[in-house]
């Protein structure tokens, strides 16, 4: 017999979707709208749908049953296996089953994560109006640039292993070219291409490659690496590197630099070492002793360039809004276009990665910076775990994709390890959905404390952003748990009576 408690796990994350499906007898029938969650769910992070059972406003389950449960089974697998109906065979044939819940019959189709060679997923043999995801709204037709997205992360190639078509040669900028070289000297004594010239040491790097007509031009991760924004623009016209530090509380900003002013180069090497520099500042760990030697450099901060490159290395330079990286005084926030091309508790086993630019992953790597062997998410939770920090956390946002790390930079309180620890089962599920428990218990000790509040002061004490937080009160609203006040920016949220 089925419990349905099993699946609380995916009510979190959005990733269950129950459905009545009584149909006109009330016999039970296939809903139309379940391939669009099919699809949704596929090319997402997977999920649950449960038809036969309905969800009530407060949140709680309502199992209605279907009579004609093994008809209905039929009708899915009939029209799963139609060339017609979804573009990918995924399913085996225990991920959709009759079940037993309370002594009625309910049909189970567990949506499995679908890796990205198959993506996108999509419905009636139309891939730009028949393409889903799922968001916390719900099931969303994806717009052309989404569907796009996902056809690129298709290939099997780099993406920055292609040529930049728009690039020419005096597109490399010399002096960021010396600068990687010094370093590269530094950290590989005597190595072969050490006395190479710079076309033929960038060409062995992947920087350079020959066009059809055997001319030598940047490739995607030269350009990206070594060019200037000027030029870095044509090829990926919502090129844009963005960091601030936001910590004294009085200005919009304490320091900001972007890719775009034309003072600097405002490439992705120029700017991880920028970065880099700015942000180990903002590590308040102690020095190590290695016999008589002060050493400077921690786990921690390990951690932070891992982080960074990993933000640089899995952007997606075809989507919008760049990179981000923002040092506050509660946690550092590292945000990068594109989304996740693995589960996120996939990605974290050692071994596992899959880069969007693994070019540029491996010119870092030459020079000592990044980890090419799969561990590099792992060196970040364990060096930020070393510093006494409370837990980084991965959120993945669709529509535009958008993956977002905050590095907190303040140590777990008494209360964050307790939910912590009691939550643990759902943080294996899901890295960002597990942590949606934790926020709402932050929330409700929170407003239990300081009674009537602001969304934009409750995200500042839990430690979020403003839009994640008013996502997460509009869950704990329809559950009943919390009561909204006035209107736009007069509105307060208390906790129901």
């Amino acid at each position: 017999m089925l419990d349905l408690s099993e699946f609380g796990q995916f009510k979190e994350g959005n990733r269950l979707e129950m459905k009545a499906a009584q149909g006109r007898d009330g016999n039970g029938s296939l809903p139309r709208s379940v391939w669009e969650t099919l699809s949704a769910f596929a090319n997402t992070s997977g999920g649950v749908i449960v038809l036969g059972v309905e969800e009530l406003k407060d949140g709680t389950f309502n199992v209605v049953g279907i009579k004609k449960a093994d008809k209905v089974l039929d009708d899915f697998w009939n029209t799963a296996l139609s060339k017609d109906k979804v573009s990918a065979r995924f399913l085996k044939d225990e991920d959709a089953t009759v079940e037993d819940v309370d002594g009625k019959r309910v049909v189970v189709i567990r949506v499995p994560w679908v890796d990205r060679y198959t993506r996108p997923v999509f419905i009636d043999n139309d891939l730009f109006g028949g393409t889903f995801r799922r968001t916390h709204t719900g099931d969303h037709r994806c717009d052309r640039e989404e569907v796009l997205s996902m056809v690129r992360d298709s290939d099997t190639s780099s993406q920055d292993a292609a040529l930049a078509e728009s690039a020419e040669l005096r597109y490399i900028n010399r002096e960021t070219v010396e600068r990687y070289r010094r370093r590269f000297n530094e950290r590989n004594e005597n190595h072969v291409w050490s006395g190479l010239d710079d076309e033929e040491f960038l060409s062995n790097i992947g920087a350079l490659d020959k066009d059809k007509n055997g001319v030598l031009k940047p490739t995607r991760a030269g350009l990206l690496m070594f060019g200037e924004d000027r030029w870095i623009s044509r090829e990926f016209p919502h090129y844009f590197l963005d960091y601030r530090q936001e910590t004294s509380g009085e200005t919009r900003w304490d320091d900001r630099f972007t890719s775009q002013p034309g003072d600097w180069t405002g490439n992705v090497y120029d700017f991880y070492m920028r970065v880099y520099n700015k942000l180990k500042a903002a590590l308040k760990v102690p020095f190590r002793l290695e016999g008589v030697d002060r050493v400077d450099d921690t786990p921690a901060h390990e951690a932070l360039r891992e982080a960074i490159v990993n933000a640089l290395t899995n952007a997606n330079w075809f989507d919008r809004r760049g990179i981000v990286c923002v040092w506050r005084n509660e946690a550092i926030t590292i945000e990068n276009p594109g989304d996740f091309r693995m589960p996120l508790e996939e990605a974290r086993k050692p071994g596992k990665s899959d880069p969007r630019n693994e070019v540029i992953m491996k010119m870092f790597a030459m020079v000592e910076i990044g980890e090419r062997a799969g561990s590099g998410m792992d060196k970040i939770f364990n060096g930020w775990e070393w510093a006494g920090y409370a837990e980084p956390i991965y959120e993945v946002e669709y529509g535009p994709d958008r993956t977002t790390l905050t590095l907190p930079l303040q140590a777990e309180s008494d209360n964050y390890r307790q939910i912590k620890s009691s939550d643990s089962s759902e943080g294996e599920m899901d890295m960002r959905t597990g942590r949606t428990a934790q926020n709402k218990k932050a929330i409700v000790e929170y407003l239990t404390t300081s009674g009537p509040s602001k969304s934009s002061d409750i995200a500042a004490a839990v430690g979020l952003k403003v839009t994640r937080t008013n996502q997460i009160l509009r869950e704990m609203i329809a559950a009943g748990t919390v009561r909204a006040e006035g209107q736009a920016r007069n509105r307060e949220y208390r906790l129901s009576e």
